[in-house]
């Protein structure tokens, strides 16, 4: 039996008025409303603790139904038979309270999960990943030496994680925000990681395409290098994905003659597994994270947007150790992978 706000907060007046006696508040209770349905005695006490200990009158706060082996089975059942069905749905089909069915699941140490979202694999990708995951730990003592790179597109109507945009408020502010711009600009970004230092940003500018990846490598890349000792550049490695761009013929051939057997991609001396975003820290760290930060708050031109890109990887640049971490748990990423065989492991991290 659920009540309304208006009951609930008279239930808590009447339980307080009382002294927190419940019978005499259900004696008060049935005498200032007599046309209401009076309250069970113990739901005056739980309407009062719930708001002592939440700061709110919980809507699944009710009369406490008789204990029912039959509800619990089918709840159980319920749950077995489709472990993502909903609380309400369970309480409709049963006939029970949804506080009965949390009540039921949590006494079995049933909790609910977010699912995680990962990059779909084909059968065919998991001897790759295997093979790059082996040759990795097998030469470990590289890691601090592979230049990490990658492209992504940050545009005006992106937002990071729409399920934690929230604001509190004592009431509903009712706040929005702006999303399906007719104006609409975007900005596509080059970043390497190479042990504990980010390299770039850098704007691409237009499509990607072979041409302007291979002019990018030639003309660019040893300028953004500038602050990584001259050392680590003679025995840098470098690695990106299989996009065609990096795949083209003259790049190819570049890397081929500029680094010989020290490049990390698709056709390279050292394969790169595809759809294996879960294996570069480009894309299972930095730009979820610095998404976070360029996507707090709305950029409203593409200059603005740029200006937030560079500050995001400042900040991140002048936070120690954060970068070389996340290139050091690749070691614990690639462990996981042989585990599993080549299929996904970020849900056991």
């Amino acid at each position: 039996m659920l009540f309304s706000n208006e009951e609930y907060a008279d239930i808590h007046y009447i339980y307080g008025y009382c002294n927190g006696s419940e019978r005499q508040a259900v004696v008060e209770y049935s005498r200032r409303f007599p046309n209401r349905r009076v309250p069970d005695r113990r739901v005056f006490a739980r309407v009062h603790r719930c708001l002592r200990e939440t700061g709110s009158f919980s809507k699944a706060i009710a009369e406490r139904e008789p204990d029912n082996d039959d509800q619990e089975d089918l709840i159980l059942e319920m749950i077995e038979h489709n472990p993502s069905t909903s609380v309400r749905r369970i309480s409709n089909q049963v006939g029970a309270t949804r506080m009965k069915v949390w009540r039921t699941l949590h006494r079995f140490g049933l909790y609910p999960f977010h699912l995680q979202g990962v990059q779909a694999l084909l059968p065919t990708d998991l001897d790759s990943r295997m093979q790059f995951c082996h040759w990795l730990i097998e030469h470990q003592h590289l890691l601090e030496k592979i230049l990490f790179t990658d492209e992504v597109n940050f545009n005006r109507d992106d937002i990071n994680n729409t399920r934690n945009s929230h604001c509190w408020s004592i009431e509903n502010p009712h706040e929005t925000y702006d999303k399906h711009f007719q104006h609409k600009f975007s900005v596509n970004i080059w970043c390497g990681i190479i042990n504990n230092q980010l390299v770039g940003p850098f704007i691409l500018e237009g499509p990607l395409t072979g041409e302007i990846y291979l002019r990018f490598l030639q003309e660019e890349l040893s300028l953004l290098m500038e602050n990584i000792p001259l050392r680590n550049r003679v025995q840098m490695w470098l690695q990106h994905d299989g996009a065609p761009p990096h795949f083209s013929r003259q790049v190819t051939a570049f890397l081929n003659n500029s680094y010989h057997d020290r490049w990390i991609g698709r056709g390279g001396p050292v394969s790169w597994p595809p759809r294996s975003p879960d294996l570069t820290p480009l894309d299972y760290f930095l730009w979820g994270h610095m998404k976070s930060m360029v996507y707090a708050k709305q950029s409203h031109n593409r200059d603005e947007l740029i200006n937030r890109i560079m500050d995001a990887a400042t900040q991140i640049r002048n936070s120690p150790g954060m970068v070389e971490q996340a290139v050091r748990s690749l070691l614990r990423r690639a462990r996981l992978c042989i585990e599993s065989a080549g299929c996904h492991f970020e849900q056991n991290l």
